[in-house]
């Protein structure tokens, strides 16, 4: 089994488990880690995951030998999305070539980086809502040295997060970009000793799911569906996404305020 669930109540840790080659991603892995993502998605007790690469690597990226042995002319098979029929939770295209990286999962995912996250590991990285590193740990389009491109999101979601000039200059270097510089340029949210990224993404994990879920899924969704909206469209579309939540969640929720719990910014006391 190169992944495997570790289940805390609805916190699920999704862990690839491929340390003979750091974690590179070969196709076995994939559909199993597209299939546990998909699990976790459809599940109505899971409610946050935790991503995390057993041993000294998030992901070393898509595995070399593997992608060595392609047909050069028709190298990417059953996975082009101009040929593929539907898959993955619903969509249009196929799974991406690293696994979950084309999914669009209606609940939150936490990376938890130790080590190298690298080419198509960044990629896994940056599909997740947000990442925690520990030190040591970094980011870098190491792909470039071969020719293999960037195909499972990164193009898409690194200018997004640290913008464009910041994201071209990563990207055509594809230089070693250490945790601390993540940081420090909002490519990740928490830094954390060697060997605590997971224990803090868990924590992390635990704190998320703790919160009415109705709620929590709708204002993800909004945040993630406005980008590229006009301010009046992201305004409409956030309003009819949060109705669901007001009436299944926020009116409970208002009343246990009303009963005490949670005054004057207290989060420990809100069930």
């Amino acid at each position: 089994m190169t992944v495997r669930i570790e289940k805390d109540g609805s916190v699920w840790t999704i862990i690839h488990d491929r340390p003979e080659a750091r974690n590179a991603m070969d196709p076995k892995s994939a559909d199993a880690l597209t299939a546990a993502f998909l699990e976790f998605d459809a599940d109505n007790e899971a409610s946050v995951a935790v991503f995390y690469g057993a041993g000294s690597a998030f992901c070393a990226g898509w595995d070399l030998k593997y992608v060595s042995s392609l047909n050069a002319a028709y190298p990417l098979g059953e996975l082009d999305i101009a040929t593929a029929g539907p898959r993955g939770n619903g969509g249009e295209i196929p799974r991406g070539p690293l696994g979950p990286s084309r999914l669009e999962l209606d609940k939150p995912v936490i990376a938890a980086i130790e080590g190298p996250a690298v080419a198509g590991g960044m990629e896994l990285g940056l599909w997740c809502d947000f990442r925690v590193m520990a030190e040591g740990s970094y980011f870098g389009v190491y792909c470039r040295r071969w020719g293999v491109p960037l195909i499972d999101g990164g193009t898409v979601r690194l200018p997004r997060i640290v913008g464009q000039g910041r994201a071209l200059e990563i990207i055509l270097t594809g230089r070693k970009v250490p945790a601390e510089e993540c940081l420090s340029i909002g490519l990740c949210e928490y830094l954390t000793p060697k060997g605590g990224a997971r224990a803090k993404a868990e924590e992390l994990a635990r704190e998320i799911a703790r919160f009415p879920q109705v709620c929590v899924r709708a204002d993800r969704r909004s945040a993630i569906r406005s980008h590229g909206l006009t301010v009046r469209d992201g305004l409409i579309q956030e309003w009819y996404n949060g109705r669901e939540a007001v009436i299944k969640d926020g009116v409970a929720g208002a009343s246990r305020f009303r009963e005490g719990l949670g005054r004057h910014g207290d989060f420990k006391r809100i069930l």
